[in-house]
């Protein structure tokens, strides 16, 4: 046989499958993905989805190619990093590494985190008490504000993007009458995978109050102050916290965030001083006062690129899903805003109007708004 009829001795070696098998001790009716530097470290992957062999057990073979080929560094979740693998203390993992020749390596799981939960007392954020009454001039008024602070803020000299969040009776206070977003605990956690070092201003609602002033403009709750009270965030309210702490003060740094009304009031903040707020969280809007919201006005303004976290949930009502697409479909319609701006749209078909779903939203928003690249 001639050199030009011999095989390449390489095309002689095929390319072997490698395949996981995984065990877990506390196991539950969520689906387990791989996620690594294969994918980018996607989850909710459907090609990394493992085959649930039986309770506890999984198993997951990688196609022969040269792709899997190389050392694969990777992690599992049930589906995302909320809910990733933790150790038997409650710890974040290390990265797990296949880097030998073997057709078959054995993992094991002891718990999943869930929800972004437990979290480390340890690195709980500092909250301080700004003041009992902060005052408003705009409206006349006063209002309990608070801070949330990195865990290692006294001891670092880093400064931070600050992100101010409406209604803070519901943001972190164990007994509070409508549940807790837990966002201090849910801050904990995402400080040990580096995407929750953030200021949090929190400033109470007016109770009684808190519709008109979040109501802006008129709408079919009637004439409301949210101009003033949004004139207050950013008049008064921000230039003393960048005054008072480690603050990174530009716009592409500085948030603002809430829900229901909330929300609604967020969405005008940034429209309104889009040269204040580069980042918006907008949970549950209640789009419902302002059905037709008019946008011309924002032709007026220069258009800077901003971040839009929108979220609705499916079991709120028969109208926030659909004024919620309204919405981001008007806004990105709008030739001003053509490239500027980012809308990352979240839908949970089960969602409900509560502060249980909100926490839910709360760390992805987070991550997408101050710690990622990602368009939508």
């Amino acid at each position: 046989m001639n050199s030009e009829s011999q095989p390449n001795i390489n095309t002689l070696q095929a390319t072997k499958t490698k395949t996981i098998i995984l065990t877990t001790p506390i196991d539950d009716e969520r689906p387990v993905y791989i996620s690594g530097n294969f994918n980018n470290w996607a989850t909710q992957d459907r090609r990394f989805l493992m085959k649930k062999i039986s309770k506890g057990k999984y198993e997951f073979t990688f196609p022969a190619s040269g792709e899997f080929e190389k050392e694969l560094i990777y992690k599992f979740t049930k589906g995302d990093w909320s809910e990733v693998e933790i150790d038997r203390y409650g710890n974040r993992t290390p990265n797990r590494y296949w880097n030998d020749d073997q057709d078959t390596k054995v993992e094991k799981v002891a718990k999943w985190r869930k929800n972004w939960l437990p979290y480390r007392p340890s690195q709980l954020p500092i909250i301080r008490l700004i003041s009992e009454e902060f005052e408003i001039p705009q409206l006349n008024k006063t209002r309990k504000v608070w801070a949330l602070l990195p865990h290692d803020y006294n001891s670092s000299d880093e400064t931070y993007p600050v992100l101010y969040l409406h209604d803070a009776q519901n943001l972190f206070n164990e007994n509070a009458a409508f549940g807790s977003w837990q966002i201090d605990k849910k801050l904990a956690v995402m400080s040990d995978y580096g995407i929750g070092k953030i200021i949090v201003i929190a400033v109470e609602h007016g109770e009684s109050e808190r519709l008109q002033e979040y109501n802006v403009g008129k709408t079919v709750l009637g004439a409301g102050s949210g101009k003033k009270y949004i004139r207050f965030i950013t008049d008064t309210l921000k230039p003393f916290v960048d005054k008072t702490y480690r603050t990174k003060t530009e716009r592409e740094f500085t948030g603002i965030g809430g829900s229901s009304m909330g929300g609604l009031v967020s969405i005008f903040s940034g429209l309104i001083y889009p040269e204040v707020f580069g980042k918006l969280m907008v949970f549950s809007p209640s789009l419902w006062v302002i059905p037709k919201i008019k946008l011309g006005f924002l032709d007026i303004f220069e258009p800077q690129e901003t971040r839009l976290y929108l979220y609705a949930g499916g079991d709120e009502s028969e109208t926030m899903v659909k004024h919620v697409l309204k919405f981001r479909k008007r806004l990105l319609k709008r030739e001003s805003l053509k490239g500027k701006m980012k809308v990352h749209l979240s839908i949970n078909e089960e969602g409900k109007h509560n502060e249980t779903y909100w926490s839910d939203e709360f760390p992805k928003a987070i991550e997408w708004l101050f710690f990622s690249n990602k368009e939508d």
